[in-house]
């Protein structure tokens, strides 16, 4: 894995995709950085998801060197990227967000990495904010883990608490899921695994098709030697009552979709509760929008479930290995036990 991508006689191309919706202030701002990155094989194409800003003015006048792939709907993350990624012959994807500021070599590490081992499909570099530059960034952080019960959290970040980034998650390792405010993934394996969902239009889609990529027999990883600075929150902001609703309604899919029917027919109501938990909290609070949001999240999960019609068999006939799953509740953890950060609650992992 020491052995530079340079050295290869042939690099792989490389294709960074960045989709765009009314972000024209953030192609100014972040655009030269990735203009800037030292690989020699690459293309930077801007996926379009129909803007109403100047975006693609700016993008003519401006970076005439850009691919533009102009959409015509808003199709969300998953969708604007199924439907861009088809028009894309590349050996990598990399799927980034436009309000990330990028290094001159991020690529070369994560390629190394990848070429090294022909399973790993899918790939993170360390993601801080771009705010606070010492500071891991709630998107990703340095590679994503899931607990028991299907709750997201990232080596340097538990629920909301980031960790100052001390290079104390610095180990290049396997994970759970990659980020994808800067997702590297193989584009036969892209396609191969049917892309992201869809109908989760956004939020949790990435962590839903890295759970399938490993239960199709390949491997996610972070490599922290490349270094990206995320916004975060550029198109729906935190506390955004759609972002919440996404996130609950998908996260409940995405375990129906994964589990096997063994952990799903006990797994899936224990989480519907602890929902239920924080719905109530947020009522009894004052907050009755995000009552009402849960509500509404777990009704049209129901409705996915008995309209889904591709629905038809469960995980238990992939075989692949899952790794970056911890067997506890990070809820119990954090709210109970008061543990903050990575290492506390799972190791030197």
């Amino acid at each position: 894995m020491t052995e530079s991508v340079t050295n290869y006689k042939i690099l792989p191309e490389v294709a960074i995709v960045i989709l765009n919706w009314n972000g024209r202030a953030y192609l100014e701002k972040f655009l030269p950085s990735v203009m800037a990155s030292t690989y020699a094989n690459k293309r930077v194409i801007v996926a379009d998801n129909a803007s109403t800003d100047d975006s693609i003015s700016f993008l003519k006048e401006h970076y005439p060197a850009v691919e533009i792939i102009l959409n015509t709907t808003n199709l969300g993350f998953a969708g604007g990227y199924n439907t861009s990624l088809k028009q894309v012959q590349s050996d990598y994807y990399v799927l980034l967000n436009s309000d990330v500021e990028v290094t001159e070599n991020w690529i070369e590490p994560v390629v190394s990495l990848m070429e090294s081992d022909k399973l790993i499909a899918a790939c993170q570099p360390k993601l801080l904010s771009y705010h606070q530059k010492d500071e891991f960034e709630y998107a990703g952080a340095c590679g994503g883990w899931m607990d028991n019960f299907g709750y997201a959290f990232a080596r340097g970040r538990i629920f909301d608490k980031c960790e100052k980034d001390r290079k104390q998650y610095d180990t290049v390792q396997q994970c759970f899921w990659a980020s994808g405010a800067a997702l590297f993934i193989r584009a036969k394996n892209y396609h191969a695994a049917g892309g992201l969902d869809e109908y989760f239009f956004a939020h949790q889609e990435e962590i839903d098709l890295c759970w399938r990529l490993q239960l199709a027999g390949y491997k996610v990883y972070v490599q922290p030697a490349s270094v990206v600075y995320h916004v975060g929150g550029g198109t729906l902001p935190k506390g955004n009552s759609r972002k919440n609703y996404l996130n609950f309604r998908n996260n409940l899919i995405m375990l129906y979709k994964n589990y096997t029917w063994q952990a799903a027919i006990w797994k899936i109501p224990f989480r519907m509760i602890l929902d239920g938990v924080a719905a109530v909290k947020g009522l009894v609070s004052g907050d009755g929008g995000y009552f009402i949001m849960v509500i509404k999240a777990h009704l049209h999960f129901w409705k996915w479930v008995l309209m889904e019609k591709k629905r038809s068999v469960f995980a238990e006939n992939k075989n692949g290995k899952v790794t970056g799953v911890y067997g506890g509740s990070i809820v119990w953890d954090h709210f109970i036990r008061k543990k903050n950060t990575f290492l506390e609650i799972i190791g030197n992992k």
